[in-house]
């Protein structure tokens, strides 16, 4: 393997896409994103049924995409959500889309419908997890795939400016604040995302022939 791999961050959300271009610091690779690839990413519609399968949809239409203009190239998709205990589960695979709402207000309105959904709901019942599923392929195959899941509870108002999606409502108990709360460092020390990201560190590392140093 050579240091110029090329990793396309297969992702058209750019809150998502500045945090995996933090945690892909360092790595001997020539990181990417949708605006370098001529006509955008491929639409994929996400059918899977969990986090890891959409994850691997988006991956694997990226990596095609992304090899007609860089042969070799890797692509790296992230599916990710919120599963809600009192809820079954939900929003789940459909966190983004949870509202239905497209857009700059979708995030709020996801929030405003999770609220609605949980009012009433005791604190003790209004436990959820975080989960993120991270998948690299090229064209031919799945290069490596990790996923982790972070517990936590939600809140009954958003707390906190920073963040994205969900973050506002998801408290971490450990740390005793919302992930909207916390700097991106301390965010990444403790997400789903940023757990997950550090585990495929290793595992690009040891496919790339380098030593992985410690991240924040």
């Amino acid at each position: 393997m050579t240091t110029t791999t090329t990793l396309l961050l297969a992702s058209g959300n750019a809150d998502k896409l500045r945090e995996l271009r933090e945690l892909c610091a360092d790595l001997p690779l020539t990181v990417r994103g949708p605006e370098d690839l001529p006509g955008g990413l491929p639409a994929v519609e996400e059918t899977g049924s969990t986090f890891a399968a959409n994850a691997i949809l988006k991956a694997r239409a990226a990596a095609a995409a992304a090899a007609s203009v860089w042969p070799g190239a890797w692509a790296l998709a992230d599916d990710s959500g919120l599963c809600v205990d009192a809820l079954d589960g939900a929003p789940g695979v459909r966190s983004a889309r949870f509202a239905g709402v497209e857009g700059p207000g979708r995030d709020a309105a996801n929030n405003a419908l999770l609220l609605e959904r949980l009012a009433g709901v005791p604190p003790e019942r209004r436990g959820a997890v975080f989960r993120c599923a991270l998948v690299v392929a090229d064209a031919e195959r799945i290069v490596a795939a990790v996923g982790h899941g972070v517990r936590g509870r939600i809140l009954e108002a958003p707390e906190g400016e920073g963040g994205f999606g969900y973050d506002p409502l998801f408290y971490h108990e450990e740390l005793g604040a919302t992930f909207a709360a916390l700097t991106p460092e301390e965010k990444a020390a403790v997400s789903h995302r940023g757990i997950a990201m550090r585990s495929l560190r290793e595992v690009l590392a040891d496919l790339l022939g380098v030593e992985e140093r410690p991240v924040p």
